[in-house]
């Protein structure tokens, strides 16, 4: 009976993807061919299969599923993103699907990669699949309320990618394992790296870092906000980079350097960068963006990672240093940036950037008569955009880790934890 189960263990979502070819058929179509020039597609589309891929095959006896996975949910999440996003925006009844609508798929995949990150190998595969089909749909309704009805600007997805992904992750881990007599096992042998799993991590950290400018300015409105997106996140990846190199050796008794930081502080300037990546931030201020974030992981990683760990929230992948801490920075930052805009330095710009001042010449009825006035209604905006943001997400996560503990999932039991064999045919 057993052996029956597991070989039918995915058919509900063959149900699934079934049930997505028919609302394809009778929803979607092709839409305008003058969205084909969008920048940032296949930049983007290398990060989600290449870049979080091989980050995620760090741990010793989960490579096959570190990789596999991640294909696995990024394939479905593209198609069922498309669908709950375009929702919002459908006409007569029609989604349109571009290559502007394939990038925002692709971003919006991110988002449950990075909850992936966090749950990766306490959770089983179907608990993983459940996971992903829920929290798209939180992640495109939250998208959608920051973007459409607060007017958040946020073009590099640090809250609505990074932020909520993790915090997501974490608020599905605490829950999962909320009400266990004995707390998960933290010194299981197979949740740690070797040298060569660390070598193929290095290969997805790489992918990321190289394209990170893409997928910062692929929604970018112009080739002057797509340049600024690309040199600012550029600067705060290099200097971000440097941080942790020399932080990491600060914090090491010898003064060794730590492949866990290498692997993912020396991305965490493109998350601080996102929210502001295409505001005028100056050339210095996009490095001290950097320095910033590669402090913030790095000392995340050797001091709060251990602390959440003995609340029981594991964070296999320490997705809070890497998406969510330096997320919440960058919502941080677009506040003070939003509130220091001035039509002078953006000019006609300046309601592209900052989409809740728009319309900010129909705030008093007339004409502008004190900026300060309309560019503080920006950073309300990206302050409700921050706190949404937290609040849904840890909210969801919350609600689908409860649920995702129901015994239809198969939860795994702790000595099957962090092990390729539960899933995948192994070599001999």
């Amino acid at each position: 009976m057993l052996l029956k189960y597991r070989r039918m263990k995915f058919m509900s979502l063959l149900i699934f993807q079934v049930i997505l070819m028919v609302l394809y058929f009778w929803f979607v179509k092709y839409g305008s061919v003058k969205e084909f020039d969008v920048q940032g597609f296949e930049g983007t589309h290398v990060m989600i299969f290449i870049g979080f891929g091989f980050l995620m095959t760090f741990l010793r006896k989960y490579c096959y599923s570190g990789v596999g996975f991640n294909m696995f949910l990024a394939a479905l999440v593209i198609q069922w993103a498309l669908l709950c996003q375009s929702w919002y925006h459908m006409k007569d009844n029609i989604i349109y699907i571009t290559k502007k609508t394939l990038l925002e798929a692709d971003i919006m995949a991110a988002t449950i990669l990075i909850t992936f990150g966090a749950l990766l190998g306490i959770t089983s595969v179907n608990q993983l699949l459940f996971i992903a089909i829920i929290e798209t749909v939180f992640a495109c309704f939250n998208l959608w309320l920051i973007t459409s009805q607060f007017k958040t600007a946020d073009i590099g997805g640090s809250l609505a990618i990074h932020t909520f992904g993790a915090y997501f992750g974490l608020a599905a881990s605490w829950a999962m394992a909320y009400g266990r007599k004995k707390r998960p096992d933290q010194q299981n042998q197979l949740n740690r790296p070797i040298y060569s799993t660390d070598m193929t991590a290095m290969i997805g950290t790489l992918f990321l870092w190289i394209y990170w400018p893409s997928f910062n300015s692929g929604l970018t409105h112009s080739n002057a906000e797509c340049q600024r997106a690309i040199i600012n996140t550029y600067l705060s990846l290099a200097a971000a980079t440097v941080t942790a190199f020399i932080v990491s050796s600060f914090v090491h008794e010898e003064g060794k350097l730590d492949m866990v930081h290498v692997q993912n502080s020396t991305l965490a300037g493109g998350v601080a960068v996102g929210a502001v990546c295409n505001m005028h931030i100056s050339c210095g201020g996009a490095i001290f963006i950097g320095i910033g974030a590669g402090f913030i992981s790095v000392l995340g990683y050797s001091y709060l990672t251990p602390t959440l760990a003995e609340s029981s929230v594991m964070d296999t992948c320490g997705v809070h240093n890497l998406h969510g801490m330096p997320g919440v920075y960058s919502g941080l930052l677009s506040i003070l940036f939003s509130y220091l805009a001035t039509t002078d330095v953006y000019g006609d710009e300046y309601g592209v950037v900052f989409p809740a001042l728009a319309n900010a010449s129909n705030l008093t009825g007339g004409p502008p008569q004190n900026e300060t006035k309309t560019s503080s209604v920006q950073a309300l905006a990206q302050f409700e955009g921050l706190i949404a943001t937290l609040g849904i997400a840890i909210i969801g996560g919350i609600i689908t880790g409860a649920l995702s503990k129901i015994a239809i999932f198969v939860p795994l039991k702790e000595p099957e934890k962090y092990n390729d064999a539960v899933d995948w045919e192994l070599p001999k």
